[in-house]
């Protein structure tokens, strides 16, 4: 029994068949559950979908916007079947995204030893949640996902996905920035990035946008701070003992609850400035592990997880959304490691999955507990805020050990993620283009 039970585990049609099954699952959430989780999607997004539709008023263009203008497109594909079918078309969008990203994940069943990376995505999605397909952020992951699986053999197929996904939501950014640091390719993937980019400019600037096809930015850095975020998280606790001048708001322009208190809105300000000294410093320590002769096995996943968990951790912002974002370095770690590259991704694993589960209990079910400060919910946000900068902190040693880490051979720049494009029998004859 326990041999048919291992193979099972390992069929490739088992583990389609779990991620099919998360997927209605997590799309009967998002439809029924309580606390609105699809919410954004079908009162946000659809707004801004009716109000082009309508008055042909476009959100990014005619407009500031807090997205970039690509997120225009899944917005606008979910309005395909009407707006009655929103949230339903935009459950299947997703989960056609996800499935092709799945697809390269698992070698389109060639590759047996990414059968355990496929179930721990899986794994992850089920544990995160319905906010896992319910925002914007649902359409980046998958597209990242696909750009790091091809990176090692494709790198300007890969650095176009990657810098669509970015011009959707700003954080594949981080896998980009890890890519220039650790790959021989960066010149190649560096061009194909700023092609993609300077034609998404053009084409808004076409159509009117001017300066707001560039408004994402300020818009960001203008927000208060949200109530999920690590940076929160002491005047959350100030509320709960009943401090007079600490309480929780929603923010009717941005959308979102969040925190005000004495020395709150300096401690915002000084947030984005340090969460770029972060990033730079991630960065710096890249190119010293590079330069000192770290593999691009050993170096390219905890590079990419230092720096996405740094926009987390270090984020104002902090929806729980931003918590999906952790599947892509993890993903790439787990199936580096698996091609017998680079160094075990177990515990970030793990941590990933705490992370992702601690968020689903406070978000949607009893999110309406944390805004009334109900101090177990603040302790469970408090806890799965702490894990974030644990699991930043072993990332950064992971980057900063990478040069020390053994097995690196001379070829490993190539072949440390081998190719699972669908097209080729032979990855090993693939043009890297």
């Amino acid at each position: 029994m326990r041999v048919n039970l291992r193979a099972v585990v390992r069929s490739p049609a088992a583990v389609w068949a779990a991620f099919i099954l998360a997927h209605l699952w997590l799309g009967l959430l998002n439809l029924y559950s309580p606390g609105l989780p699809l919410g954004d999607v079908t009162i946000v997004y659809k707004f801004w979908m009716d109000q082009a539709m309508t008055a042909g008023f476009w959100v990014g263009i005619d407009s500031v916007w807090v997205y970039p203008v690509v997120a225009l497109v899944p917005m606008l594909i979910a309005t395909v079947f009407g707006p009655d079918q929103y949230g339903a078309t935009w459950l299947t969008m997703i989960m056609v995204l996800d499935a092709v990203a799945f697809g390269f994940i698992t070698g389109w069943g060639r590759s047996r030893e990414r059968v355990g990376v496929a179930w721990w995505w899986v794994a992850f999605l089920v544990v995160l949640g319905p906010i896992a397909l319910g925002r914007i952020d649902s359409v980046t992951v998958p597209l990242a996902l696909v750009g790091v699986t091809l990176i090692a053999t494709r790198p300007r197929a890969a650095a176009v996905i990657l810098a669509i996904a970015t011009w959707v939501k700003v954080w594949p950014a981080a896998l980009i920035g890890a890519a220039l640091i650790a790959l021989r390719d960066r010149g190649r993937i560096l061009a194909a990035v700023l092609v993609v980019s300077g034609f998404i400019i053009a084409f808004a600037l076409t159509f009117g946008s001017g300066l707001n096809v560039f408004s994402f930015i300020t818009q960001q850095t203008g927000r208060g701070v949200q109530v999920e975020s690590p940076l929160a998280t002491p005047w959350l606790w100030l509320g709960v003992v009943g401090e007079p001048h600490t309480r929780v708001y929603y923010d009717t322009q941005i959308l979102t609850y969040q925190v005000e208190g004495p020395g709150i809105e300096l401690a915002g300000a000084l947030m984005t400035p340090v969460l770029g000294i972060a990033v730079l410093a991630i960065a710096a320590l890249g190119v010293r592990a590079q330069r000192a002769g770290a593999s691009a096995g050993d170096l390219f996943p905890p590079l990419a997880l230092a720096l996405v968990t740094a926009l987390i951790a270090l984020n104002k912002v902090g929806s729980p959304q931003f918590i999906g974002w952790l599947a892509v370095p993890v993903v790439l770690g787990l199936a580096t490691s698996a091609a017998g590259h680079g160094r075990s991704f177990r515990v970030p694993a793990v941590l990933a999955l705490v992370i992702a589960g601690l968020t689903q209990v406070v978000y949607p079910y009893l999110y309406l507990e944390l805004l009334y400060l109900n101090p177990a919910m603040v302790l469970v946000l408090t806890l799965r805020n702490l894990l974030e900068f644990v699991l930043l902190g072993w990332a950064v040693v992971a980057v900063v050990v990478a040069p020390g880490q053994p097995g690196v051979d001379e070829h490993d720049d190539t072949d440390w993620l081998p190719s699972v494009w669908p097209f080729h029998d032979r990855p090993e004859q693939v043009d890297r283009s």
